[in-house]
């Protein structure tokens, strides 16, 4: 197990390099030029050229791509070429939008996908079963953007139970209020997200119902729900984990998009705007931290469910 472990964390790190490597190069490769982004449209070519100077974009790509690197060994990701500012702690300001969105989010999502894929599960020979199979097929096809103008509609306009957009200014100073504007985003993202994880639990469910263990202690007295729940669980459990790696890449790609229609003030809604600007430094940062994320989620969920699954115990072993 302390092998497999070693061997994952080793994996993340050359994923992350790999990573960086080529978040840096395809913005590099992309059309256009922040140096004249900031000099504007009468900037003269002596301005231009002195600006990328002053940038380092006139050095070699790998120098630029050595200097990237080094700061990030120290937690520096750099410098917003337009404004100046640090770019992690931009990112540790916005990330306080959208960590807790994606919290939220996940917990709206266990808390649908849980219980109704294992109901699903148990009664899916019957009319509730099947009418839940095909809701939960037809919610996860919803666009995530099309579930937050749906849900906008129903519950901010139509009964004004949230607010449609914003977050307060004043941020966590005012936890309640702060916890409200994000419901509605959250309840978005985790209901279709939730429809996806419950198809995972109620196969998972369904092939613990066949195994004989199960059917055995169904025949023993045990009713098929508590059988299910007394020794089904660890199949069910172990597929949840499993899924959630892929549920939090799920997650962090739709707080992209619900930060823009709920204009959110956080991490996503800041990559779509230096993207416009062409601010080269802030956009890389943005993207390797979320591509980070989802690695070291990966990795975590990873080493979680060989731990807590017997059969791969041995097979390590």
């Amino acid at each position: 197990m302390i092998r497999f472990a070693l061997t994952r964390l080793a994996l993340l790190l050359v994923g992350l390099l790999v990573a960086s490597a080529l978040i840096f190069v395809t913005l590099r490769v992309l059309p256009g030029d922040v140096a004249q982004v900031i000099a504007g449209t009468d900037g003269t070519p002596e301005q231009v050229q002195a600006i990328r100077e002053s940038l380092g974009l006139n050095q070699p790509l790998l120098a630029q791509y050595g200097d990237w690197l080094g700061g990030i060994l120290t937690g520096d990701l750099g410098r917003s070429m337009l404004t100046g500012a640090s770019v992690t702690s931009e990112l540790v300001e916005k990330s306080q939008v959208t960590i807790p969105l994606a919290v939220l989010s996940l917990a709206i999502a266990l808390v649908i996908a849980i219980p109704l894929g294992i109901l699903s599960a148990l009664k899916h020979r019957s009319i509730t079963g099947s009418a839940m199979s095909m809701a939960s097929q037809a919610i996860a096809a919803v666009p995530v953007v099309w579930a937050g103008m749906l849900l906008v509609v129903v519950f901010a306009v139509g009964l004004g139970w949230f607010p449609p957009q914003g977050f307060p200014r004043d941020g966590w100073e005012a936890p309640g209020r702060a916890l409200y504007s994000l419901v509605l985003p959250a309840l978005t993202i985790g209901v279709v997200e939730g429809a996806v994880l419950l198809r995972f639990i109620r196969s998972a469910a369904l092939e613990a119902l066949g195994q004989d263990y199960v059917r055995t202690a169904a025949a023993k007295g045990l009713t098929r729900t508590r059988a299910l729940v007394t020794h089904g669980m660890p199949n069910v459990a172990l597929t949840v984990v499993s899924v959630l790696a892929l549920q939090i890449a799920g997650l962090l790609v739709g707080a992209v998009i619900i930060e823009q229609l709920f204009n959110l003030p956080g991490i996503g809604r800041m990559l779509v705007t230096d993207v416009g600007n062409r601010d080269l430094e802030k956009v890389q940062g943005d993207v390797l931290v979320l591509t980070g994320l989802v690695l070291i989620i990966g990795t975590v969920v990873d080493i979680v469910a060989r731990a807590i699954d017997p059969r791969q115990r041995e097979v390590s072993a």
